[in-house]
């Protein structure tokens, strides 16, 4: 049985070739690469030897062969995936700008994702879970939402914690009752992960160490804060520690913050040290965002572990 299991999109993405290249015109495009954030968390814990599964819907096509053999071949436990005959696979389109921001155009809805639904998440599959992973691009749909909050609920039965990744998705907050769903699940989780976005979206007008006091004030005893290219850093009720990024040469951002969070949590769940679990997680967003495509630079432990001793020789 699963140690992690994570919920949500199961897609592929489709990406810009150019940079500023605009949605709205004809352009060429690179793809398909498998993806959806809680596929990225899934594929990087499991290939970092942490048991994980994971819960959504496909179409009985190419795309969704694509994603599901990826996450097969990395150790993913797919058996609960929906494959649906009368649906496509999610695919998202993607396209980066000069100033690091990114914009995206997601077919999730009406597609496969947007068709799993409650009575699709098995109680039996969280017996031995450790924890169940949210990410906020997954509260899509009311049918998603109401899998989600089932997914709670059998995963607290069975004694394991609730991670969230709030992961800010700014076209999704257009859906009626997103916004208050994630709220809502931030305040129940037990370990969050957000980004510094999802920092000013849950904390409006707090500053850094203040929006971690109030996170802090809600359920959760620890909180993950990935900060792009300035590392990370972690919060409990105890201690504030930072660890500084790996230099590396970005040349997709996609997916990284998922396998940092996904490295982090395996890290906890390994008993390491703190310092230890926000090195590793910088080390895997370093690694992820060296590759184009979203699971393209998910690591195993040979890699990390080489890495980091390649990157501390070099600083020497």
């Amino acid at each position: 049985m699963p140690e992690i299991i994570a919920v949500g999109e199961i897609l592929v993405d489709v990406l810009a070739e150019t940079v500023g290249q605009s949605l709205s015109a004809p352009g060429r495009y690179l793809g398909p690469y498998p993806s959806g954030a809680p596929a990225i968390f899934v594929d990087q814990a499991a290939r970092l030897g942490i048991s994980a599964a994971i819960l959504g819907a496909v179409g009985n096509d190419a795309f969704g062969c694509a994603v599901l053999g990826r996450l097969r071949r990395s150790g993913v436990d797919i058996g609960a995936v929906r494959r649906l005959d009368d649906a496509t696979t999610g695919v998202a389109f993607a396209t980066y700008f000069a100033d690091g921001n990114r914009e995206f155009l997601f077919h999730m809805k009406d597609a496969a994702p947007g068709r799993f639904r409650p009575e699709d998440v098995p109680r039996e599959l969280f017996a031995d879970c450790r924890a169940f992973h949210i990410m906020g691009s997954s509260l899509f749909s009311a049918p998603m939402i109401a899998a989600i909050r089932q997914g709670i609920a059998f995963a607290e039965a069975a004694g394991a914690l609730i991670s969230f990744d709030p992961n800010i998705r700014p076209s999704l907050l257009r859906t009626a009752g997103v916004a208050e769903e994630i709220h809502a699940i931030a305040r129940r989780a037990d370990l969050l992960l957000p980004s510094e976005a999802d920092l000013a979206f849950l904390c409006p007008g707090e500053e850094r160490e203040t929006a971690l006091a109030t996170m802090l004030s809600w359920r959760a005893s620890r909180v993950f804060l990935k900060l792009g290219a300035a590392g990370s850093c972690y919060a409990d009720h105890t201690q504030l520690l930072a660890a500084p990024a790996f230099p590396t040469t970005e040349i997709d951002p996609t997916g990284a913050g998922d396998c940092a969070g996904a490295t982090f949590l395996a890290g906890l769940l390994r008993d390491h040290p703190i310092a230890a679990c926000l090195e590793r997680a910088n080390a895997a967003g370093a690694l992820a965002v060296s590759r184009r495509g979203p699971m393209e630079g998910n690591s195993d432990e040979a890699m990390l572990t080489d890495f980091i001793a390649a990157r501390k020789e070099a600083r020497a």
